[in-house]
């Protein structure tokens, strides 16, 4: 066999490099517009605007419920419409309810109405602080340093432990009889 007869293999077109051959884009269509009856969504509804210097918060200790509304004053402090000297009889607990106004220097300030309810003295009293905190900082941005400062805007977590079954109490277990 000669070189000339030997079986030839069919020979492909080189392919077009990038370079080489332009591309072909083809025309763009454009979709018809479509109005679409979805209303927008509507933006959520805002805190409640106080006026100026005004504010409110609540406030929570144990199983007692606070609500605070504060407005710059003289001073008076009410507590379910009764004077603080009224209302708690314990000098730690009518303290506690001032330390709020003491630890930014706003005492006789504001005027404060106060609800509070469940829960036993101290647990209000705590509760009501903690509410002074928050309405304060509601009404005057800059006493958040202070405020935050002495610990006032973090609520006190410790409930009461539940009794368990088979003891007289949370830890406290019937007597022991060994005969």
């Amino acid at each position: 066999m000669t070189e000339n007869d030997q079986p030839t293999e069919p020979q492909t077109p080189p392919a077009p490099s990038n370079e080489e051959a332009p591309v072909k884009e083809a025309p763009i269509e454009e979709a018809p517009v479509v109005a679409t009856s979805t209303p927008e969504p509507e933006p959520a509804p805002a805190e409640p605007v106080e006026p100026p210097g005004e504010g409110w918060g609540t406030g929570r200790r144990k199983s007692a419920v606070a609500r605070v509304f504060l407005k710059p004053g003289t001073g008076k402090l009410l507590i379910n419409k009764r004077e603080v000297d009224n209302y708690f009889t314990e000098e730690n607990d009518r303290k506690q309810v001032l330390t709020a106004f003491e630890v930014c220097d706003q005492v006789g300030k504001w005027d404060t109405r106060i609800n509070v309810g469940g829960g036993g003295h101290t647990g209000q009293a705590g509760a009501i602080r903690l509410g002074i905190a928050r309405a304060l900082i509601k009404c005057s941005r800059p006493l958040e340093a202070s405020i935050r400062a002495a610990g006032y805007l973090t609520c006190d977590a410790r409930r009461v432990e539940r009794k368990k079954y088979g003891q007289r109490g949370a830890r406290r277990r019937f007597q022991f009889s060994k005969r």
